[in-house]
């Protein structure tokens, strides 16, 4: 088995601690982009990786293409051009004040791409995995339609689609809507993840008297069962449809769970209480690294695919930066009840 990711890779510009952007005389650097994030999760979890994106010829796109080599991840399809490298800025929120990203991507080497400037065959020659998030068709027209172009061959191969919606309000401005762009993207799919938001946000489809500002920390998972059903009838290549449940009590304490929907039965995880946050960002990608892995892993066992991907997800708030730097044994240890933090000796 090989999964192929592709999407955009960033430089991270993180104030230090809760430091506002105003205070800080620093920013800690690392890397991070919503498919780098999964394919690095893949590779802790020994799957073969690749991940496929645009970048410069300059040392900044070096030094990006190492961090993520380091970790496993196959970057021998990263095609080069452009001048940049795309950069988001964090302010990391504490209690009632929330998170703050900005970003600093446009004309980055990945908004310029068009296609044909990746061989898809050569790319998926042996994979038998494709993930792509909503992240990359927000980018610019010509990340959409490479998007597109990666997807129709994919499917020809027969090769198992996979996407997070991730709705990014502040990335929709070439002139498009998400709504416009997402629904001839999506159709290719098998495989849908979202969060409580972006089936709403990208195709109108919610849950009934449900409000993500409000909920107390207490997400009902089986609220969003007519929003698993309505996808599958909107698209009806899809075979499963999951849905993180993020309950914010406020920035540092959360609840944090999911739900998945197959073969006409709505499973659902555990949910756990996360009082100590110390890096949310990431915390999607890290489910969708674990469920592709649980998925390919436990075939026949639903559950069990998606109780290993919120349990990862789970740890990844634990770590920061935005790769989820946990082993496959921390995460079966989770899963087995062993919640206690111990020191390991």
């Amino acid at each position: 088995m090989k999964v192929v990711t592709f999407g955009e890779v960033m430089l991270r510009l993180a104030t230090p601690g809760y430091d506002r952007f105003c205070q800080s005389k620093q920013l800690n650097a690392s890397f991070g982009g919503g498919e780098a994030n999964v394919a690095v999760s893949l590779a802790n979890y020994g799957i073969p990786v690749e991940f496929v994106t645009r970048l410069p010829k300059n040392d900044i796109a070096e030094w990006c293409i190492s961090e993520i080599r380091k970790y496993g991840v196959g970057t021998g399809k990263i095609t080069r051009g452009g001048d940049r490298v795309g950069i988001y800025y964090l302010e990391t929120g504490a209690v009632a004040r929330a998170s703050k990203v900005v970003y600093d991507r446009e004309h980055s080497a990945i908004a310029e791409i068009k296609p044909g400037m990746i061989d898809w065959e050569d790319v998926f020659a042996d994979a038998t995995w494709f993930h792509w998030t909503g992240i990359t068709p927000a980018i610019s027209q010509g990340a959409a339609d490479v998007c597109l172009e990666a997807l129709k061959i994919a499917v020809k191969k027969g090769i198992t689609v996979s996407t997070d919606l991730n709705y990014r309000k502040n990335l929709w401005k070439y002139g498009k809507s998400a709504s416009e762009i997402m629904p001839q993207l999506v159709e290719y799919c098998d495989v849908i993840l979202g969060n409580e938001e972006d089936a709403e946000k990208v195709f109108g489809i919610k849950p009934e008297g449900f409000d993500v500002a409000h909920t107390g920390g207490d997400v009902d998972a089986s609220a969003f069962e007519s929003v698993c059903t309505q996808l599958m009838k909107k698209f009806p290549k899809a075979k499963k449809v999951i849905i993180t449940l993020r309950g914010s009590v406020n920035a540092n304490h959360n609840t944090w769970g999911g739900c998945l929907y197959a073969g006409g039965k709505l499973y659902q995880s555990k949910r756990y209480d996360i009082t100590h946050i110390v890096d949310r960002v990431g915390g999607g990608d890290s489910f969708m690294g674990g469920l592709i892995y649980g998925l390919l892993t436990y075939v026949s066992d639903d559950q069990k695919a998606l109780d290993f991907a919120v349990a990862a997800s789970c740890l990844k708030h634990t770590i920061y930066g935005d790769f989820n730097l946990v082993s496959l044994s921390e995460v079966e240890n989770l899963l087995k009840g062993d919640a206690s933090g111990r020191v390991s000796r």
